[in-house]
């Protein structure tokens, strides 16, 4: 099911969070990833990129840290 969502309307604390390819990232940015295939990008309403981290918890931990609600979206 691919249903398009607006996330602004839940307000400007919101903040997705979505697992990413490394393989997909650029050639930089997989230099620094080891052993990782997957890593998990927190986003704002916007879809703005607000981190990149290395597991779904920690990108959680970080949202809740900044005062954020975080969601997980595919």
């Amino acid at each position: 099911m691919n249903t398009k969502f607006d996330l602004a309307a839940l307000g400007a604390d919101v903040v997705y969070v979505k697992a990413v390819a490394v393989s997909t990232l650029p050639a930089e940015v997989q230099e620094k990833v080891h052993g990782l295939d997957t890593l998990f990008a927190v986003h704002d309403s916007e879809g703005t990129q607000l981190a990149l981290v290395a597991d779904r918890r920690l990108a959680f931990a970080l949202a809740r840290q900044h005062d954020k609600v975080p969601f997980t979206v595919h």
